[in-house]
């Protein structure tokens, strides 16, 4: 049986008008032109003439891994996404990540809406599997993948992915409300020790709110169209956390896609401050490489969490709509709490904030991957991948507000674009899933959870240890 595809000429149409898109908006559209157009296409597709796919083996797939030559397989269809790659929102590192491999999952996870992801997919298609070549890899288990995709059909027909908006409306207020209530206690009892100490801990917690809430705008999970998730989350981040949503798209997406593969999750790959997982210690130690004082690293792990890189990046891509964005942050804290701190004091206020909140996120985002199993890449199902590297948190009213709901963090991995408070309906289906395919399913008291980070990276330490003290220079 041949699989069939559209002339080329509409092919050509189709591209014409994404690339009259993509110039005049600088990334991919989500409007209802753009919605009717792959509508009209399809419904268009069965009246014209067609024309056979190349097929391909998985062996002639995996030749095109090279980051000058990217190949991957989505449905059963194999792309051709080397020349997209730069234009990529979620980045070029990503589709370099999948290259020569099986996508198909990772593609619907990460896209709320493929209808108008495969308008871009249709110019870049090249050819399909051959008949006798399976759906995956032959080295992945077809029944668990199966299985997981049925999963999915399952959660889309419960209406599992659709958000409420009253839900996130009340975390934008709440921080909000905490940012202006702030404001108004310096105003009213002045800038003293207590009252300084006292905002300084309402705006930590504004600013981790505004973390979460803006992690669930860079998932596109909360508004039907990704633009107006894209805009608040650079409001969230550029105005009222002073950060680039850019930067934090990249890298996030990439941790995402090769959680805790080495060195492809740019989350474990954190040399040369840290020393983390089985891998990078011993290369380290047998290399003689020693930047810090590796032995203390479980100490000073959340006291340096927090990144100079957004900046460093944002000023080295000239990227004036995030500088923009990101000075009417230093503005807005100059304008409200300049004339009771000055200049220096209110730099001082920001940083105090920032170096409170590290160890929150720090401590929220990495006891759910430090303890669980890091390794370089095996090319194993997306199901498989996620659960093996993430761990959950027990639920309870406060775990849910102090993570953000990432206690549900093997839910959110497979699931990265579903709204967070759906992650405890779909838990006892993931681990219903788990078992029935002997995967560990994890979950764990918090506070077990905080000190199992300390408890790996001592492990780290000790590898590290080994290998620098044990093995001759070279």
């Amino acid at each position: 049986m041949t699989f069939e595809e559209k002339p080329e000429s509409l092919v050509d149409e189709s591209q014409q008008y994404l690339g009259a898109r993509h110039q005049a908006n600088g990334k991919p559209g989500a409007s209802g032109k753009a919605r009717l157009s792959a509508r009209q296409e399809a419904n268009a597709k069965c009246g014209l003439p067609r024309k056979s796919l190349n097929r391909y083996t998985w062996q002639e797939i995996q030749r095109h891994s090279q980051e000058t030559d990217q190949w991957l397989v989505i449905n059963r269809k194999v792309y051709d996404v080397t020349g997209w790659a730069d234009r990529h929102p979620g980045g070029r590192q990503v589709l370099n990540h999948y290259a020569g491999e099986d996508a198909t999952d990772v593609f619907r996870a990460m896209h709320p809406d493929p209808d108008i992801v495969r308008l871009y997919l249709k110019p870049l298609l090249i050819g399909e599997l051959a008949p006798e070549e399976p759906n995956q890899e032959r080295n992945k288990n077809s029944r668990l993948v199966e299985d997981f995709q049925e999963l999915r059909k399952t959660l889309e027909t419960m209406n599992l992915f659709n958000a409420n908006l009253g839900f996130f409306f009340l975390h934008l207020a709440q921080v909000l409300i905490l940012e202006a209530l702030a404001w108004v206690i310096v105003w009213h009892f002045g800038s003293g020790w207590l009252v300084t100490i006292f905002i300084s801990c309402l705006l930590t917690v504004a600013q981790a709110q505004c973390s979460f809430l803006q992690h669930d705008m860079g998932h596109l999970s909360i508004f039907k169209k990704a633009k107006w998730n894209r805009l608040m989350q650079t409001f969230l981040m550029g105005h009222l956390k002073g950060l680039s949503a850019k930067w934090w798209n990249n890298r996030h997406f990439q941790h995402h896609v090769k959680t805790n593969i080495y060195p492809k999750d740019p989350d474990i790959d954190v040399g040369p401050l840290f020393v983390i997982g089985d891998l990078q210690p011993v290369k380290y130690g047998k290399n003689k490489i020693k930047y810090i004082n590796y032995e203390k690293q479980h100490l000073y792990f959340f006291m340096v969490y927090f990144n100079t890189k957004s900046m460093q990046e944002m000023y080295h891509r000239r990227d004036w709509k995030d500088i923009t964005w990101i000075s009417s942050f230093y503005i807005r804290y100059f304008i409200t709490f300049g004339p009771f701190y000055g200049i220096f004091g209110t730099m001082v206020l920001i940083y105090l904030i920032k170096f409170l909140e590290s160890p929150w996120i720090a401590y929220v985002t990495q006891m759910s991957h430090i303890p669980m199993k890091m390794s370089n890449e095996e090319n194993q199902d997306w199901f498989s991948t996620q659960v093996l590297a993430t761990c959950n948190v027990e639920q309870s009213f406060f775990n849910d507000w102090f993570t953000g709901h990432l206690n549900f963090q093997i839910e959110h991995h497979l699931f990265p674009t579903m709204p967070r408070h759906n992650y405890h309906k779909v838990a006892p289906l993931v681990k219903s899933l788990c078992a029935k395919h002997g995967l560990p399913y994890v979950n764990k008291p918090m506070l077990k959870a905080f000190g199992d980070i300390a408890r790996a990276l001592k492990k780290s330490t000790a590898l590290w240890m080994d290998a620098y003290y044990r093995h001759p220079e070279t």
